[in-house]
């Protein structure tokens, strides 16, 4: 769904409502206006007129950094069980006589009634975030009724304990089934030896599903789905004035507690890795499957931009990349290779992966270690950086070619509280990196002498364990 991305003819421009809401306004070609509601929900809002849709994204600090170690997965079940069913508020329930109102709901009536009204909701756990998405068409006489069904399923879910007994076992049958499967242990073996004891490498297993109680879900909403925590991203064909009502009403069921804003306690960094590791894994596979890498650095780091042109130059580009020249193309060991950094609150893993046949296990390591290792001292060629500027650059368009795209950009600057004209000079922010400043980053970031690796695949594979030689 394409938008309307309109360039400014001037920045004189005056909104009636600055003085209302207290605006900030990002005088640039693509507007994000930003409040913060009395309740204390900052709202971050690029209009978007060409088509009557809204996307909404609710984001809270409830990912799963914030599960108990011996119930890893938490915030993942408690954010798919939302669905599964509303709460009822007795009397108001003789009032409202529509479908979204306030008679119970168990997850089949609520699956239809969101049918009915054509629109969708639903939430997903990351590491750092609880999200809550929105989709709906923007009628008068449609809009309200959407956002009345989301703010009951975001703020009244009713955890039904059936439903999670049932969901229970199929998530561990699903867990069971993926633990079959050599990707699955490589990125299990690569996460606990990447983060150690951090949140990060928590792993949802059959063991931590036991332990998580239908209470242990209502405990965690109550906790930390409070107003004040949360940071709404809107884009689409709605006013800022309209904007505000909408997320004013979606949060309407949100209870509120006396401690809701008190401070979190603090998650603990990441530690960076003191040496290297080499884990070998025994799998009857026809394709090895290789990861390497370490913690990286967290999304509020300077060196972002210089890392972002850095890992497209090595194995962000695809088929550009140094990776794929020299492990695909020179010697045929790879059909595909690649590395990236996974910035977060914390520091996110720098991945370097590959599958390769389990004969050419060992060159095919030593190829992409070497590479790395000579990116990470050398750097970049200045033709190799025109040619990443250039693709970055051109295809920026493609970024924000769609609500959906726009929003997630926009909830990532109120993520990471980014400037509101992040998006507006994201092009000039990577015109400005040069072959010093990635250099400089990787030296800083990087250390290929004590990453992991991890080799899932192969009959005759090594122990599992031990320091790389």
């Amino acid at each position: 769904m394409m938008i309307a991305i309109k360039k400014l003819a001037a920045c004189a421009t005056v909104y009636w409502s600055t003085a209302i809401f207290g605006t900030q306004f990002a005088c640039a070609a693509l507007p994000i206006q930003h409040w913060t509601q009395p309740s204390g929900v900052a709202v971050y809002l690029v209009q978007s007129p060409a088509i009557p849709m809204v996307d909404v994204q609710v984001d809270f600090d409830a990912g799963s950094r914030r599960d108990p170690a011996d119930k890893a997965g938490l915030a993942s079940v408690m954010a798919s069980m939302t669905a599964k069913g509303v709460r009822g508020d007795g009397a108001a329930a003789v009032r409202e006589a529509t479908s979204v109102g306030a008679l119970p709901l168990d997850e089949n009536a609520l699956s239809e009634a969101w049918a009915d009204l054509g629109a969708s909701f639903g939430a997903s756990a990351s590491s750092d975030r609880l999200s809550f998405s929105l989709r709906s068409l923007t009628y008068p006489d449609l809009l309200p009724k959407v956002v009345a069904l989301a703010a009951r399923q975001m703020g009244e879910p009713s955890f039904p304990a059936a439903v999670w007994e049932r969901e229970k076992a199929r998530l561990s049958a699903s867990i069971r089934e993926a633990n079959t499967k050599p990707a699955t242990l490589a990125a299990k073996a690569f996460g606990a030896a990447v983060y150690g004891s951090h949140p990060y490498g928590f792993d949802m297993t059959e063991a931590s599903l036991a332990r998580i109680s239908v209470t242990d879900m209502q405990a965690l909403h109550t906790r930390l789905l409070a107003p004040c925590r949360a940071r709404v991203s809107v884009v689409g064909a709605v006013t800022q004035a309209q904007a505000d009502v909408l997320v004013t009403e979606l949060f309407a069921r949100l209870a509120a507690n006396a401690n809701a804003c008190a401070a979190l306690p603090t998650v603990p960094e990441v530690v960076a890795l003191t040496q290297a590791v080499d884990q070998r894994i025994a799998f009857d596979s026809a394709q090895a499957h290789v990861l390497i890498g370490q913690p990286g650095y967290p999304r509020n780091d300077p060196d972002f931009f210089a890392l972002t042109v850095g890992n497209y130059i090595l194995g962000g580009g695809g088929f550009v990349s140094r990776l794929t020249e020299e492990v695909r193309e020179k010697r045929g060991l790879s059909y595909s290779v690649y590395s990236y950094f996974a910035p977060g609150l914390h520091a996110g893993a720098f991945t370097l992966g590959l599958q390769t046949r389990p004969d050419q296990v060992e060159q095919a390591v030593k190829v992409s270690r070497d590479v790395l290792a000579s990116f990470v001292a050398q750097g970049p060629t200045a033709k190799e950086l025109k040619a990443a500027k250039d693709n970055l650059i051109g295809g920026f368009a493609l970024r924000i070619d769609s609500n959906r795209k726009l929003l997630d950009n926009v909830a990532n600057i109120a993520w990471n509280r980014l400037a509101l004209d992040y998006l507006d000079t994201w092009t000039q922010q990577i015109e400005r990196v040069t072959l010093a400043d990635i250099r400089a980053a990787f030296a800083r970031k990087l250390q290929p002498e004590k990453m992991v690796t991890v080799v899932v695949g192969g009959a005759a594979a090594a122990v599992t364990g031990g320091a790389a030689k």
